[in-house]
């Protein structure tokens, strides 16, 4: 049985996904960061590592019908899920979360001046992300498409001009963690995402937004980090091993 100090955080919100729900509640980020093992986040964040235990523990112990396990998906049907999921996701709510935070600046932009910063971040993050998706959706998801196809016609496939998978997925997790700390930010500027008492409809309507954005982008990165990522380097290593 694997110790507590060499189980990961995102290995496991990997094996059930309810667990994140307890990170979350400590402020542990199981995405982004999801490569560093329990103990090292509560030593971090000043938390009792046996009570945290005990809560997941508690949730691992309970059987959970309704979860989907990703872990045994194909990996070009995850690939696949990622991008029509989550992909189209930030594609169809960045359209409508720029408009109302450009509105919100300026109505309520000079008793709020927060507003311009949570905008100009969010700015920010929509224009990265465009470009990190097209980047999984055009060069690295195909290849794990095609190495998936390739084990199970047991055939063998050439190198890709990158070189290892192990390069494109090392750049989208840097560029994970980049705007994981960008919604830390916002949430940050947003009192986690509660508008304040003078805030219209609008207000309430552009925070609730931001704050589902930021779950489904935890719910995102935590796919491909923990989960499609390590089972595409495994996968590489296979084959470099029948060469």
């Amino acid at each position: 049985m694997e110790t507590l100090e060499k189980i990961t955080i995102g290995e496991y919100v990997a094996k059930d996904f309810r667990t994140a729900a307890i990170f979350s509640k400590y402020g542990i980020d199981f995405c982004c960061k999801g490569n560093r093992t329990i103990e090292e986040a509560c030593e971090k964040k000043d938390i009792d590592t046996d009570q945290l235990m005990e809560q997941l523990n508690t949730i691992l112990a309970t059987k959970n019908d309704s979860a989907i396990d990703f872990k045994t998906w194909p990996l070009d049907l995850l690939a696949d899920y990622i991008e029509k999921t989550h992909h189209r996701y930030v594609e169809e709510k960045t359209q409508i979360l720029l408009p109302f935070l450009d509105k919100l600046c300026k109505v309520h932009g000079a008793n709020h001046p927060e507003l311009f910063e949570i905008n100009e971040l969010f700015i920010g993050c929509a224009g990265e992300l465009a470009q990190h998706m097209k980047k999984e959706e055009l060069i690295l998801f195909p290849f794990v498409k095609k190495m998936a196809k390739a084990a199970l016609t047991e055939e063998q496939i050439a190198k890709p001009q990158f070189g290892t998978v192990k390069n494109p997925i090392a750049m989208m997790m840097e560029e994970h963690e980049a705007e994981g700390d960008r919604f830390v930010k916002i949430a940050s500027l947003t009192n986690n995402y509660t508008p304040p008492a003078d805030g219209c409809s609008t207000f309430r309507v552009t925070y609730a937004m931001l704050a589902d954005f930021e779950q489904d982008l935890h719910k995102h990165i935590h796919l491909e980090n923990n989960i499609l990522f390590p089972s595409a380097m495994l996968l590489e290593k296979k084959f470099s091993e029948q060469e």
